[in-house]
Formats: structure tokens, sequence, C-alpha cells
């Protein structure tokens, strides 16, 4: 019974928060448009009985997600947003994975410095923080004044309402999403291993490549789904550093949800990108079971 209850939390948890939103949300993707509140229908009338259950499910159809596939500007936005996001989570990576291998190095009185100075940015809230951005890309902004001070470019660089700005933006947010969870892996790294593979033969970048790199790779592949599954549906960043040539799928979201006001178009939109992020989770979880299963 214990076991049982210990079990049935989560999974209630999960039933509550995940499966019944997205059951509402699949349900509206399956609607039609109309002029009411709210602005879809068919709506479920619990006085018709089994009568009315039947005819409210013979008025579901596909309509939005076959709509979806007869304008570029729907599958051009998903494209973009993996494009972003995916480069986006390799320049994370390459910044943090540096960051999380000194930290972890670093002598063991200066890693809760070290660990706090990471999640310093969490205290001051994330609009606030995208906004200071907006100043420093400026052109007037103290980056191009520095610049400019340094002689490095002539005139101020154009770097707000660009792509450039939305890397600057997801990579600075999320950030300790990768190096969080790489610097749990190579905190735990035994330094014997390292020793063992030196006294064989192996150089420092040898030993690197052959034990560090492969002991991490749990907390770079948490790392980069940590990053890379919000970033594709990021809707702030986008808004307010990138342009209008700035094209993901989390802005095309907001417009057909308070703009168009076309709440069944909108939920199929993110019924399918539900659906993009779960298929790669889906699949890394069975690889990472049949791994364990062939090591046991």
């Amino acid at each position: 019974m214990r076991r049982a209850i210990l079990i049935a939390i989560p999974y209630l948890w999960l039933t509550a928060l995940f499966l019944v939103p997205f059951l509402i949300v699949l349900k509206i993707s399956l609607s039609d448009i109309a002029l009411a509140r709210p602005p879809y229908t068919p709506q479920f009338d619990f006085s018709a009985g089994l009568e009315g259950l039947g005819a409210f499910f013979s008025e579901l159809d596909f309509e939005n997600f076959v709509f979806l596939t007869t304008d570029d500007l729907y599958w051009k936005s998903y494209l973009s947003s993996v494009q972003i996001a995916g480069l986006s989570t390799l320049i994370t990576l390459a910044v943090g994975y540096p960051v999380a291998y000194a930290m972890a190095r670093a002598d063991e009185a200066w890693r809760p410095t070290l660990l706090m100075l990471v999640i310093l940015p969490f205290w001051t809230s994330f609009l606030i923080r995208v906004y200071s951005w907006m100043g420093i890309l400026a052109s007037e902004g103290p980056l191009n004044a520095v610049l400019l001070a340094l002689g490095i470019i002539d005139q101020p660089l154009q770097i707000m309402n660009t792509n450039v700005a939305v890397y600057i933006g997801i990579v600075y947010t999320y950030l300790p999403f990768m190096i969080l969870p790489i610097y749990s892996a190579l905190e735990k790294l035994d330094g014997s291993l390292l020793e063992a593979a030196e006294d064989l033969g192996c150089s420092r970048l040898s030993a690197f490549w052959l034990v560090t790199w492969p002991l991490s790779r749990p907390g770079i592949i948490a790392g980069c789904f940590l990053v890379f599954i919000p970033a594709l549906g990021e809707f702030v960043i986008p808004s307010l550093l990138g342009g209008s040539d700035t094209l993901m799928i989390g802005k095309v979201l907001w417009e057909e949800f308070f703009n168009n006001r076309d709440w069944p178009v909108a939920s199929a939109v993110a019924v399918i990108l539900l659906a993009i992020l779960i298929i790669p989770i889906v699949l890394f979880q069975r690889n990472e079971q049949k791994a364990r299963e062939a090591e046991g």
C-alpha cells in the first residue's frame, strides 16, 4: 500500500497538471472557431447526457491540423524555432561546459561561492534581465560604446532586432540550466580514473576525451534538454530582442491566441509543438533504458 501511494502521487500530479490540460488543448484543436466566449465550438452540455456526448464527439475534426499544412507560416516557424533552439543549445554547451569543468576542478572551499554566482541571476526577474539586454545591445548602448572607444568598429553595430540578439538572450538566460547538470556530473567524477588513464600512457587531452567526457554525458544530455525544450517555445526573448524577421513558433502561438482569437488553430499549433518535444525525450529514455539493461 505504501509503495502504491508513493507511485500514485507523481502520477496524480502529472494527470492533474499535464494530462488534463493537454486533453483540453487537444479538444480545442479539434474544434471550430466561433464568435463566442469561449471562441470555439462545440462545447459539451452536461444536461444532454449520452446523446449530447455523441453529438459532441461527432463535431470534432482535424481541419485545423490540415490547415497548418497549407500555410507556409507555420512549418517555417517550426523549422526556424528548431534551428534557433538547436544552435542556441550548442552555443550554451560550448560556453557552459568549460565553466562547469572549472567549477568542478576548483577547490572545495570555493565551489559553493561559484555555484551561488551561477544561480545569482535567478534572484532577478526574468523580464527585467531581458529588458536590460535591450539597453546593452542598443545602438547607443554600452556594448557599442565600448567597441567604438576601443576602435574595434567605426560605427555602431545593429544587434537589436536581429537573430543575433535572440541568440545572446537565449544563451544568457538558459546558461545556468546547462552549467548545473554538467557540474553535478563532473563533481561526482572519480579523480583516480584520470590518474589511471595517465599512468597507462594517455595524455591529459586523451584522458579527458576517454574518461571525463563520456562520464559527463548524462549531465550534457540533461543540460541540452533543459535548454532546448524551453528555447523552442520561447516567446519573450524573440518578441523583445528579435525583429519582425525573427520567426519562432512561440510568437505565432501568441498571435493566434490573443491577436487573431483563433483558439482552435493555436491549440493545434501547441499540440504539434508538444509532439515535437515529447518524441525525442521518449526515444532518449528508451535508449537509456536499453543501455542500462545491457550493462546489467
